[in-house]
Order: structure tokens, then C-alpha cells, then sequence
């Protein structure tokens, strides 16, 4: 893809401290609505849930208005200042991740979870859009790996932080404030504490100006209407359905472990929290960041090889060797082998990601980028945040009908999904070929 217009792209001094930023949102995006899962016997016992309510408390109250509200403030976002969008969001989501750790009622975390979602919900559409104005085609998807890197970041640190945070709160016994006759508790205490550094990342990235849009063949003078976007999916829908649904398909595992992880640890081989809060946190920064950096070298060694249709068929191949470690890793029957096979499956799981996110903004134009990168957000997080968590609470729940079963639970999904993925993108390979013509003008 090239654009059209002339503009240069800004320097990439400043490229690069707006990728710095938005890096650092992303972390705490994931950090803040992550947490929870460290939490799940506390809130259980606090507000007496089963598995499945929690799931619905963890995934669906996020989700609820998370990818509904991503639709129109991504319609926003393709024609007003993306980082006053961006920044509000950070804001919005900083302060509800705060007010959870007030909640003294389940309907009042549920309100506050379903706040964090839609603060949430401004950060992704905008921040592809941003980034591809940004960086250059060439350039594009190391830029999203980099991105993308804040998921493996922020999902281990909240495991790490989040369980070092909790056990120190914890041997506090909590805090008392006499003069307002309040008691919060270690759990409500770490929701309070993760909350606070968004609103410096919010006035750091205010401190940057809006960049210019960069066209590209098929963009006109204004964002496109809905109605156009409508018709653009359409036309290249096969494409649109091996990234996002491929993408969607896959989310399902990658979000069910942060939820169920380090209870399954618990559960299975007995490690409290903390100590698995610490290793799943360094495979998930360290195997997961290395992955996340690898994805975009080895699809540019495809590339580099004729295959046009590269970062999607990076994906496809990803999700198929995936079904094999992330099956057999709660299957095994020491701490030790699960977390070295989780390890492997982290690896992979983040190559995809942010390969599959160039792979999306390189077939959209560029004034449509917004909007259908919120489409992508908002098929991804229904599938995995609202599906990932409960799909496993349901087999544990409703087929094997014991908590003990929790790792068999981790398996089955693993084992349905992750080949439903490679043949979903590996349909879409064709039609992603000729999309990517069609907006370079070939």
C-alpha cells in the first residue's frame, strides 16, 4: 500500500514516542482489565459466584458496551482528533478501574467493570488508525508488533504486579479510613492502586498533534460513509472474514487463559497465587513480548519469498502448530511441564498478533481504517472476552460439573479452536491477495 498524497510521514522521532504512548496505554489497558483474574476467589467468595457468574462478570460486563461503543466512536475517530479520543478513553477507563475497588456490591463492580469497557473501547480503532499514518507500509508491521507487544506486557504484569499488589494488601490486613468509617479490602485496594498511572499516560499523549491522514487509491476527500464502508466489506468479505473471524476464532483461547490461568494453577497444582502470578507474569512478558517481536521477521521471511498474502498466512500456519502445545499443556501432570508448554504456546499465540493486525489496515483504506478496525475489535473481544472465559466456565460448569475439572476444560478449547482458525484464515488467503491489489491500485 502507498499513499497517494505526497505527505511525508511525520519524523520518526516523533513516530516513535507516539508508539511509545500508545504502547504504554495498551499495557495498562490490559493490566487494568485483567486484574480481575487474579482476584477470582476473593470476588467469589465476597459476592458468592460460581464460575460462570464470575465469567460473566470478568468478560461480558467489559465487553458489553466495550465493542458496541467501539462502532461510533471509531466513526469519530475517522474524522476528529484521534488522540483527544485516545485520551479521553484513558481517562474514562483510569478512573472506572478506580471506582471497582469502591464497589461494595456486585451490581456496583459490575457497573464499574462495564465503565472500564467504555473507556476502553477509544483506545485500539484510533490507535490503528494512528500508527498507519504513522509508519510507512514497509515499516507497518513491526510498529503493530510493537503495539501489540502491550498485551504480553500488560497481561503478565497484571499477574505479576496484580498478585504482588494483592498479598501486600493482603498482610495489611487492608486499609481502614476512620474519619469516613471506611474499610477497603486487599482486593479493592489493588483495583485502586492499578488505576492511577493512566492519567499521566492521557496528559503525556496530549502533549502530541493530530498527524495528516495518508490516502491511499481508493480514498477520496472524507471519511468514508457507513454505507461505502458497508460495501467495501462486502466486496472483499471473504478477505474481511479470514482476518477478523481468523482473528476472533483465535482470541477465544488467547483471552480464556488470562481469565482462568492462574486458577488453574490453584486448582490443579496447588500454587497460590502469587507465585503464580509470577511465573505466568514472566512467560507472559517474556515469551509473549519475544513472540509478538518475532511475528513481523518471520512474515517478512515469507514475504521475502513471493508470498503476497504473508501476514495472513502467518496466522493460518501460527493457529495450526498452536492446537498441539496449548492442548497438552493443562494436561500435564506436573506445574513445571504446564507452565514450559504454556510457554511455548504464549510465544506463538503473540507472533500473530500484531502480523494480523497490518495484515487488516493493509487491504482498508485509510479513511475507513477506524471504523473497521473497530469492527475487528469488536468481533475479537466478543469472541474472547466475553466467549474465551465462559466457553471454558461452561465446560467446567455444565459438562464436567466439577471445579477440579478445570484443566480438561482448557484443553477441549483449545482443541476445538485453534484448528477452527487455521481453516478460517487459510480460506481467506485468495480473496486477501486481490484486496490488497485493489488498494494499491494494481
Amino acid at each position: 500500500m502507498t499513499a497517494v498524497n505526497n505527505t511525508p510521514y511525520p519524523r520518526p522521532l516523533v513516530a516513535n514516542y507516539v508508539l511509545g504512548i500508545l504502547v504504554v496505554a495498551y499495557i495498562l489497558s490490559f493490566v487494568d482489565r485483567n486484574i480481575l483474574s487474579l482476584m477470582v476467589g476473593p470476588i467469589r467468595e465476597e459476592f458468592g459466584l460460581s464460575d460462570f457468574q464470575f465469567s460473566i462478570l470478568h468478560g461480558w460486563s467489559f465487553t458489553l458496551f466495550y465493542v458496541v461503543l467501539g462502532l461510533p466512536i471509531a466513526w469519530l475517530a475517522d474524522r476528529y482528533s484521534r488522540i483527544r479520543i485516545i485520551a479521553t478513553g484513558i481517562t474514562l477507563w483510569s478512573l472506572m478501574t478506580g471506582l471497582c475497588g469502591l464497589a461494595k456490591s456486585f451490581p456496583a463492580l459490575f457497573a464499574a467493570r462495564v465503565g472500564v469497557g467504555v473507556g476502553e473501547a477509544a483506545l485500539s480503532p484510533a490507535a490503528y488508525s494512528l500508527l498507519a499514518d504513522y509508519f510507512p507500509p514497509r515499516r507497518l508491521k513491526y510498529a503493530t508488533a510493537i503495539y501489540a507487544s502491550g498485551i504480553a506486557i500488560g497481561s503478565g504484569g497484571s499477574f505479576i504486579l496484580g498478585g504482588w499488589l494483592f498479598e501486600q494488601y493482603v498482610a495489611m490486613g487492608g486499609l481502614d479510613i476512620p474519619a469516613l468509617g471506611l474499610h477497603i479490602k486487599p482486593w479493592q485496594l489493588t483495583f485502586i492502586t492499578v488505576g492511577l498511572p493512566g492519567f499521566l499516560v492521557a496528559l503525556l499523549l496530549l502533549l502530541v498533534k493530530e498527524p495528516t491522514r495518508q490516502k491511499t487509491a481508493l480514498d477520496g476527500d472524507e471519511a468514508a460513509p457507513v454505507k461505502e464502508i458497508i460495501q467495501y466489506l462486502k466486496k472483499h468479505r471473504r478477505a474481511y472474514i479470514g482476518v477478523i473471524l481468523g482473528m476472533s476464532t483465535m482470541s477465544v483461547i488467547g483471552y480464556g487463559m488470562l481469565v482462568w490461568l492462574p486458577e488453574f494453577m490453584l486448582r490443579t497444582y496447588g500454587m497460590q497465587k502469587a507465585e503464580s502470578g509470577a511465573w505466568l507474569g514472566l512467560i507472559f512478558i517474556g515469551a509473549g513480548t519475544l513472540g509478538t517481536l518475532s511475528g513481523a521477521p518471520m512474515a517478512d521471511w515469507l514475504e521475502r519469498r513471493g508470498y503476497r498474502d504473508a501476514n495472513l498466512r502467518f496466522v493460518a500456519l501460527v493457529a495450526a502448530v498452536l492446537a498441539v502445545p496449548a492442548t497438552l499443556a493443562p494436561l500435564m501432570p506436573t506445574a513445571a511441564g504446564a507452565l514450559l508448554l504454556y510457554a511455548v504456546a504464549q510465544f506463538l499465540q503473540f507472533a500473530h498478533a500484531g502480523v494480523g493486525l497490518a495484515a487488516l489496515q493493509l487491504i482498508t483504506p485509510s479513511l475507513m481504517r477506524a471504523q473497521v478496525s473497530a469492527l475487528f475489535v469488536f468481533s475479537t473481544n466478543l469472541f474472547g472476552l466475553a466467549l474465551g472465559g465462559t466457553c471454558i466456565a461452561f465446560f467446567t460448569d455444565f459438562v464436567f460439573g466439577a471445579d477440579s475439572a478445570l484443566n480438561y476444560s482448557m484443553a477441549l478449547t483449545a482443541a476445538i479452536f485453534y484448528p477452527l482458525t487455521a481453516i478460517i484464515v487459510a480460506s481467506g488467503l485468495r480473496a486477501y491477495t486481490e484486496a490488497q491489489r485493489a488498494i494499491v491500485g494494481d
